[in-house]
């Protein structure tokens, strides 16, 4: 990593939006390659922020907890940066709301590593429940969202050959006594106590060698002792030529097919499950209470791509579910808002504009427009739009690149974002070439600079200071504060047999309020 020029420390303070593993990924790196111990460490501060008060994107990794405990780091969950979603309100009455720009005076760096919170869209007359619905449903996510009508479903239709996809396939067929030991919330359980669903037809596209699912989360359905998977015909498990290992691993269970382990608890209904491949959904059409979806039917073109045949077909079933991906959601502007664009031509020319769209975000690709983490923006500030960096902003996971890989890419992706970002900050210039991913090459003889090189390393924004001493009726979770919830969650989840009982905000309120947290 090269060295700052002279022995010039210069402050590093970051601010990480995001709290899922991406994020943590992240702020581990960028801590631990400048150790507490080193003059540029002691300049070094990393603040996370999240909607959730949960952090890991609810998911409890345990490993981020050393770099949570640094002192130099510092956590602020239920905190909602504005964004263009469809659902403008914070998550819950006591959540703090902020501009992104108001990070901008108290950091030197941003790191943006939001995910893809926002479904991908569906084609016109293609109607289904978005799959992160369902998902947010049985996680206990903070949005709340209302649950499927299992009690009237026999037969679920998933569109997408994707994890997620099987996840959800997973936790309606698994017994609800058996995910009753889990930390799956109350609600839901008894919910799926009342689940009539006996079959799920999973479709995609293409193939069987083409499908995203991993070996892992493939091998954990065809595992369940009450849940078979319907045969799939053997011309077309045939393994193409130069099939990666992954591929030959799924083609191989596939071809096995199920394989129970354990046995079914009392409670456990017959069901079956089945992949569909080769099909495109066009059209839904109530019919009767049922739902009648029209696909298209598609083959391979040489480059083993969907490719239409022309004919169609039409299938029913009683609740479509549509897992086909997701996108980043591009922030709010204040209207008040002006950035700052610094010319380091020969004229020496600075220029400014308001805006209260997001141009670092790219609605084509639903993603924040990046050039190797380091963010871009679409500055129309000239007769023709220009694409200019974004000084010391970065992006990380799928924010950065789509919804795709699993967790190893994601801590890959953000351990190199993060070393890149060090890697600018600590030498003299940032000037990163232009990738030929992107459609437009961006301006290097200009940036935009939005940050401060110079905050005090220990504020944060006014409204979350006040939020974290819980004044104007608000509420900002510290670190400290959510390892006293995360505790009370377990302590509960003890006295019902269960890893944890997932607390929603009333009854996280209820908690600070009798232990005066």
């Amino acid at each position: 990593m090269p060295p700052q020029s002279g022995n010039l420390v210069r402050p590093l303070k970051l601010a990480v939006v995001g709290a899922g593993p991406s994020a943590f990924y992240a702020a581990s790196r960028v801590l631990s390659k400048l150790p507490a111990s080193t003059p540029q460490g002691e300049q070094t501060r990393v603040h996370m922020y999240d909607k959730s008060w949960a952090p890991h994107g609810l998911n409890c990794i345990h490993k981020f907890d050393q770099t949570a405990e640094d002192p130099r780091f510092n956590y602020f969950g239920n905190v909602s940066i504005s964004s263009s979603s469809s659902t403008k309100s914070p998550p819950n009455s006591s959540a703090v709301q902020i501009h992104l720009s108001d990070l901008f005076p108290d950091y030197t760096h941003l790191l943006l590593a939001i995910g893809s919170a926002s479904p991908a869209p569906l084609p016109p007359g293609l109607q289904a429940t978005p799959a992160l619905d369902i998902v947010h449903w049985y996680t206990g996510h903070p949005t709340s969202p209302a649950p499927p009508p299992l009690d009237k479903v026999k037969h679920l239709t998933l569109i997408g050959h994707g994890n997620v996809s099987l996840d959800i396939a997973r936790l309606l067929l698994t017994p609800p006594s058996v995910l009753a030991k889990l930390d799956i919330p109350d609600e839901v359980i008894e919910v799926l106590k009342r689940s009539t669903v006996e079959e799920i037809e999973i479709v995609s596209r293409r193939g069987p060698a083409e499908v995203a699912f991993t070996a892992k989360e493939l091998r954990e359905l065809l595992a369940l002792p009450n849940a078979a998977l319907e045969p799939i015909p053997e011309e077309l498990l045939v393994t193409p030529p130069g099939a990666s290992r992954q591929q030959s691993r799924i083609l191989d269970l596939l071809r096995k097919g199920s394989h129970p382990k354990g046995t079914s608890p009392p409670d456990a209904r017959k069901t079956k499950w089945k992949l569909v491949f080769f099909r495109s959904p066009r059209e839904t059409k109530a019919n009767d209470g049922a739902v009648d979806i029209t696909y298209d039917l598609n083959t391979l073109d040489e480059q083993r791509r969907a490719k239409p045949t022309g004919q169609k077909e039409t299938r029913r079933t009683d609740l479509v579910v549509s897992s086909v991906g997701s996108r980043a959601v591009p922030f709010d502007r204040k209207s008040d808002t002006t950035t700052t664009v610094t010319t380091t031509s020969q004229s020496g020319e600075t220029t400014s504009k308001s805006s209260t769209t997001d141009p670092w975000f790219d609605p084509a690709l639903g993603r924040i427009r990046n050039d190797e983490g380091r963010v871009l923006s679409l500055e129309s500030d000239s007769s023709s739009p220009t694409l200019r960096l974004v000084k010391n902003v970065y992006t990380s996971g799928w924010a950065s690149h789509g919804a795709k890989g699993v967790l190893a890419s994601t801590m890959y992706d953000a351990y190199e974002v993060a070393d890149r970002l060090l890697s600018d900050h600590l030498s003299s210039s940032q000037n990163p070439r232009s990738s030929e991913a992107l459609s437009t090459a961006y301006d290097s003889s200009s940036s935009v600079e939005p940050m401060n090189p110079s905050p005090s390393l220990e504020s944060a924004p006014d409204a979350v200071e006040r939020a974290v001493r819980g004044e104007d009726g608000k509420r900002a979770i510290t670190w400290p504060v959510w390892k006293a919830i995360e505790a009370e969650e377990k302590r509960l989840g003890a006295t019902k047999g269960k890893e944890a009982e997932r607390m929603q905000w009333k009854d996280v309120e209820a908690f600070l309020e009798a232990s005066k947290q």
